[in-house]
């Protein structure tokens, strides 16, 4: 008969079953507490179970925690943070061990937005199982201003690159194109080039219409709202082909509100809309 092992520590269950004339099989796995270290989680068969001498019995026993202590996270990017713990329960073969309290404290500060100024435990901190961390994330700079950049004359695949390096915010529209004008062109941005803006001020850029278009294909303007963010965050534009190809149109850090996009692409294209590497929205390009 097969004895009842769980819970007790490796080196009895094992003696355990060598009475029993049984043999083990060990996994290792990790576990919520530091306190199961070495100590059985499970067997199987189950205890009572009636089986000939010299069976293998499978036990799993756990390792403790994957990691012991709190780590010093301050000084760390948010996102990367959240990367981190994120790895730890897939390597955990998914335990909870260490999460973040949300709502997330912020506050502003001279250190870069997403910055961890303060955590909750301390560093050093023994973990003996699930732990919630408490974080206080940097705003940025309560004044911070930016220096719009000149983006009148740029094709609209430029004015993205720019006003995604230089970090302001961007509100697009389109207008259609005028006598010979080169098409998919910024014609029009306010307030202009050189001006020193605040950092959550939305730049205004209208872009024309192209000259020609190939056949379905069309040039829109992509919207969504995107909530309000303490500071801004990773955002990315993705166009599915109706081939199948996935394409990237635009990526940038953005505070929320009024997401705008110009694009040209085939109908039955699906335009994808990710934060964080989370999809927020998609959208179908139709016939116009």
């Amino acid at each position: 008969m097969v004895p009842d092992v769980v819970g007790k520590e490796l080196t009895e269950a094992l003696m355990e079953l060598q009475v029993k004339e049984l043999y083990p099989r060990l996994l290792l796995r990790y576990s919520q507490t530091s306190h199961d270290k070495g100590h059985i989680l499970e067997q199987d068969p189950m205890p009572g179970t009636i089986v000939k001498a010299g069976r293998r019995i499978r036990l799993v026993v756990s390792q403790g925690v994957i990691v012991n202590k709190v780590e010093n996270f301050i000084g760390r990017d948010i996102t990367e943070v959240r990367m981190d713990l994120q790895a730890i329960y897939a390597e955990s073969g998914g335990l909870a061990l260490l999460s973040i309290k949300e709502p997330m404290m912020f506050d502003y500060s001279a250190e870069a937005p997403g910055t961890i100024l303060a955590q909750k435990p301390e560093a050093g901190t023994d973990i003996s199982g699930p732990t919630t961390l408490e974080f206080v994330i940097s705003r940025g700079s309560e004044n911070a201003s930016l220096t719009v950049p000149e983006l009148m004359g740029l094709t609209l695949s430029q004015a993205l690159g720019l006003i995604s390096s230089s970090g302001i915010n961007f509100e697009f529209s389109i207008i259609p194109r005028i006598g010979s004008e080169k098409g998919e062109t910024v014609v029009s941005q306010r307030p202009p080039a050189g001006t020193s803006i605040p950092s959550n001020m939305a730049v205004q850029v209208t872009v024309n219409q192209p000259e020609r278009l190939a056949n379905n294909e069309v040039f829109g303007l992509f919207r969504h709202r995107i909530p309000q963010n303490p500071y801004p965050l990773s955002v990315r534009l993705e166009a599915m082909l109706p081939a199948g190809d996935r394409i990237r149109l635009f990526t940038a850090d953005y505070l929320g509100g009024e997401f705008t996009v110009p694009y040209k692409l085939p109908v039955g294209s699906v335009l994808v809309l990710s934060m964080l590497n989370r999809e927020l929205y998609r959208e179908t390009v139709e016939a116009q």
